[in-house]
């Protein structure tokens, strides 16, 4: 009878050796192999192995050597960026965002698609996006490994369909994620957009290093984003962080969220209450912040009715900023008691807008609504949020695959 590990227990520790080293790599950039094995924690030979084996498996390629100094000089590896390319695509009505970047995350592609209604159905023009960026990288479509959608709407994993599009026709489609994987080359999968977000204020922005944190999206409507233990929550139809119909006081009630427009937590804390705060206060409309919309008031209104305001330390535009960030904070109230987060990120054009002010007045409010009291926080991903935190969840599932090493065969 043969003790100790068994004959796979050898492979195991390699895939994992592999695995910290790629990790590494990606993290520190070009390293020796001194070093590589230093912070793994490998012997300078298994170290060499394993840079042998990654590099043949086409995982590690060598990026120069090590500055000059006392003894020889030694080579430098990186995590091979032509390894795997990905696709993320953010779509709204009226345009679709695409980009591509390459294993290591830098963007080498990008791709607008206006007027998206004339290539066709929803899976042409989304194959339509991703043939541009793919073209923009100099890449063929079916050279990328995976594709993350990005949209204002909800998974629901229970029926298979997606929830909520009521701005995005065709979305509705029962069987549109079928379609979208039969019509694209590469593995497809479709995320709500502020989720994005909140992968990608977790990834690069002011979520990093935490593992429980509510993520408030404001722009062009309200909505939120929960991540658990690292891991977004979506609910048991994928409405969780539909925040904007939710009932607060102050506003109507909403009676079918599916349908509904207005109402809700949207008109305390959306962009729409802007302009109408300013007229009650007697600030002037569209003329004094300097836009020229039409009849109703839109987003530009808002946006730089806040950002004049974050600038006054007292009078109407200062008020206005007080009552907004108290229809914020309402709403956070709620959200803060039954969820106690380690932080709450509030993203999205009305709180870059707001800035660093209009942040400090919501956490007042909230200390004084809440016994919890989360800490808030600007976030840090203003480029691009959603198509960036697309282009991080397509790199998180396939980093996975394709540093599994497991899968080669032995070397």
């Amino acid at each position: 009878m043969r003790n100790g590990p068994g004959p796979g227990v050898p492979r195991v520790l390699r895939t994992i050796n592999d695995r910290a080293a790629l990790e590494v790599l990606l993290e520190r950039g070009p390293l020796s192999r001194a070093q590589i094995g230093r912070l793994t924690g490998v012997s300078k030979p298994t170290a060499s192995l394993m840079l042998s084996r990654l590099e043949a498996d086409g995982l590690v390629v060598a990026a120069g050597t090590t500055a000059p100094g006392p003894g020889p000089a030694g080579l430098l590896y990186a995590v091979n960026p032509a390894a795997a390319h990905v696709a993320g695509l953010d779509v709204t009505p009226g345009l679709i965002r695409a980009a591509v970047a390459d294993l290591t995350g830098r963007t080498t592609g990008t791709y607008d698609l206006t007027e998206p209604e004339r290539y066709g159905d929803e899976t042409d023009q989304v194959a339509a996006a991703v043939d541009g960026a793919a073209r923009a990288a100099g890449l063929a479509p079916d050279a990328l490994h995976r594709v993350v959608i990005g949209a204002p709407l909800a998974f629901d994993h229970a029926q298979d369909r997606l929830r909520y599009p009521s701005h995005l026709r065709g979305w509705r489609s029962p069987d549109l994620l079928r379609r979208l994987a039969a019509r694209l080359p590469m593995a497809v999968a479709c995320e709500n957009d502020v989720n994005l977000v909140a992968i990608a204020e977790r990834r690069l922005g002011a979520a990093r290093g935490y593992e429980d944190f509510f993520l408030l999206w404001n722009e062009e409507g309200v909505g939120a984003a929960l991540m658990f233990g690292g891991r977004l929550h979506r609910g048991r139809t994928g409405g969780s962080g539909e925040v904007g119909l939710m009932p607060v006081p102050g506003t109507p009630l909403v009676r079918d969220p599916e349908a509904a427009q207005t109402g809700g937590y949207q008109d305390l804390a959306g962009f729409q209450a802007v302009p109408a705060l300013a007229r009650r206060l007697g600030i002037g409309g569209a003329e004094e912040a300097g836009e020229v919309p039409g009849a109703d008031p839109d987003l530009a209104t808002a946006l730089a009715l806040l950002r004049r305001a974050a600038q006054h330390a007292d009078g109407p535009y200062r008020r206005l900023l007080e009552v907004f960030a108290t229809g914020v904070a309402t709403g956070l109230a709620a959200v803060a008691a039954v969820l106690d987060p380690e932080i709450v990120v509030l993203a999205g054009g009305v709180f870059t807008a707001g800035g660093e002010a209009l942040r400090r007045l919501v956490e007042a409010e909230l200390a004084e609504l809440s016994a919890c009291r989360p800490p808030l926080v600007l976030g840090e991903v203003h480029e691009h949020p959603v198509l960036r935190g697309a282009l991080e969840s397509a790199l998180a599932a396939t980093r996975d695959e394709v540093f599994d090493t497991s899968r080669q065969g032995p070397s």
